[in-house]
């Protein structure tokens, strides 16, 4: 038996909560792969802000040996991401993987993130394993979830019943695996192809790329080079996932490690590229494109004297997340800061709790803009092919939604407990709430999944909110013309009770295409200039009157806008 016969590497598929983490967790308890009294909850979750939330939003590959009659394999895992924004993830492990794990919640059934994912282990040609999870809650339906997975094309015989927070079966999950996850395939005499499903950067070691070598080997010390952009290094150190990182004198066919290739530019280590061996002829692997960021923000620190910390917060971020872009920009009123992008809203929420915690930053995110084109004077912006899953009865809820949110209804497709609804919609409706009154429809039960279409032409208008006649750059933005106005008269509103009193008075104007469409004015604080005068002639406290008048008028026009933080704050967080 060749050694590579010996694995089986292998990703779990699933949504949001529904256990990959506590799965993960068992098989490194069973597999003696961690001892237990330091197996904290969520292990391969070594970020901080994955356990807090109770997510993965960066994926951990780790190797453990399971003997079975009475043979030793070598079983590689990545846990995988399940929120829609971090679907590339997903898709870098995938494949790097022969096989998955479809792990599916009995309390809550197949959503929409567990389809997709797994109709993209289909194509790839993955052998699946359908896994019913959390079978010891008390609300768990086995039977009818069950009858979802046959009908996504699995015999009920194949479905596995275990419980990752007991671990019942999930010994029997770990034979399955063994059983009928293939080997990976190679040629362990071709020339090195080691494919980069990831990577990261070590301020030390440089970057790390992680790989699974497809062909041939590679040994400490070799010469490699990364095809795509010709650049050559040295593999100073190769080696496994433990989880944590064991160096090793060669990783070989079929084998699933990481590579410090003595570069310090991570782009240099490009998601989907092929290591190769320096000055060697060979053909690359078909790789992936790179995510797009198509969710953007301004971001600005409170204290304008922090924009050089922030700068390079996010300097040392994009060296571990490819993903996130950024340009520094300039606004009158916050002053100094970043376009950010990001790939969706959760991705950016991350973002800036890491900025605030790991860094001490106080943080402004300016109001959301997905990645519009412009055609000359045409403004084209992105759409979406979206699936909403959803309990039978919620349809209608779903419908009202849809049509709220511009969707153009495609289909409609009733399963045993569930319906699917497939819309084409504009993107932006993403940051206009679109995840919340799904939710907020259907009980909680609801969930998307989404790909990107193409550019559409969109009829838009520049909203531009003014104060005293100066715009407020930092509210101004894109908007539909059918709801120009709508949303212009509930900024002014929102604006007029956000914003303190002054001394001088204060005109809120919204304006599109040059013309005011809505108006809302707050009142000057009055000072009694008369409080010091005692009797006298009424002329006296006429003339102090009509002097406090004029100079009022005067300061309409020259008094200094007082846009105070927690009034922008109230403004760029309130959804449409």
């Amino acid at each position: 038996m060749k050694d590579q016969d010996l694995i089986r590497n292998f990703a779990i598929i699933a949504h949001v909560d529904h256990g990959k983490s506590t799965l993960s967790d068992r098989l490194l308890e069973i597999t003696h792969t961690i001892a237990k009294d330091k197996l904290q909850e969520q292990f391969l979750d070594q970020n901080v802000i994955s356990r807090q939330r109770g997510i993965t939003i960066k994926l951990a590959p780790v190797r453990m040996h399971y003997t079975l009659h009475p043979t030793t394999y070598i079983l590689n895992l990545i846990d995988t991401p399940g929120h829609v924004d971090f679907s590339y993830e997903v898709s870098r492990t995938l494949a790097a993987c022969e096989g998955a794990v479809l792990l599916v919640d009995a309390t809550q059934g197949i959503q929409a993130q567990t389809v997709a994912h797994f109709q993209v282990a289909k194509k790839l040609g993955l052998t699946m394993i359908p896994v019913l999870n959390k079978i010891d809650m008390p609300n768990a339906e086995t039977k009818l979830i069950k009858k979802e997975l046959v009908d996504l094309g699995f015999e009920e015989s194949e479905i596995l019943s275990i419980s990752a927070k007991t671990g019942e079966n999930v010994e029997k999950l770990l034979e399955k695996i063994v059983e009928k996850i293939p080997p990976p395939q190679g040629k362990p005499d071709a020339p090195l192809r080691a494919l980069i499903f990831d990577a990261v950067y070590d301020e030390y070691r440089g970057v790390i790329a992680y790989v699974r070598v497809v062909d041939g080997e590679i040994k400490k010390g070799e010469k490699i080079e990364f095809f795509q952009n010709k650049a050559k290094a040295d593999a100073t150190e190769v080696g496994i996932f433990t989880p944590f990182l064991k160096s090793s004198e060669k990783l070989s066919t079929g084998e699933i490690g990481y590579i410090v290739g003595s570069i310090k530019d991570i782009r240099q280590a490009r998601v989907g590229d092929t290591i190769v061996h320096a000055n060697v002829k060979t053909e690359p692997l078909s790789g992936y494109q790179l995510p797009q960021s198509m969710v953007f923000f301004g971001l600005y620190p409170k204290d304008s004297d922090k924009f050089v910390d922030l700068r390079e917060a996010l300097g040392k971020l994009t060296l571990n997340d490819t993903s996130l872009t950024y340009s520094e920009e300039y606004s009158a009123y916050l002053g100094s800061g970043f376009r950010v992008g990001f790939l969706g809203l959760l991705h950016a929420d991350i973002v800036k709790e890491r900025l605030e915690k790991e860094y001490e930053l106080d943080l402004l995110l300016t109001m959301p803009q997905v990645l519009y084109e412009y055609r000359g004077e045409d403004i084209y912006e992105p759409y979406m092919f979206i699936e909403i899953f959803t309990p039978a009865e919620h349809v209608g809820s779903i419908m009202t939604v849809a049509q709220g949110k511009k969707g153009h209804l495609i289909d409609i497709k009733y399963h045993e407990a569930y319906a699917v609804l497939s819309y084409e919609m504009p993107y932006s409706m993403f940051i206009r709430g679109l995840s919340a009154e799904v939710k907020s429809a259907t009980a909680g039960y609801g969930s998307i999944d989404y790909t990107l279409t193409d550019y559409k032409k969109a009829n838009m208008v520049k909203l531009e909110i003014q104060i005293n006649g100066t715009p407020i750059d930092v509210l101004s933005e894109l908007v539909y013309k059918d709801e120009g106005i709508y949303v212009a008269r509930s900024k002014a509103e929102k604006l007029k009770k956000s914003l303190d009193r002054q001394q001088f008075k204060q005109i809120i104007q919204a304006v599109i295409n040059g013309n005011i469409v809505a108006r809302e004015e707050i009142s000057p604080y009055r000072k009694d200039v008369t409080a010091k005068l005692y009797g006298g002639d009424v002329t006296r406290k006429n003339k102090l009157l009509d002097k406090q008048k004029k100079g009022k008028k005067k300061m309409v026009t020259t008094g200094k806008v007082q846009l105070s933080q927690s009034a922008l704050f109230s403004m760029i967080s309130d959804g449409k």
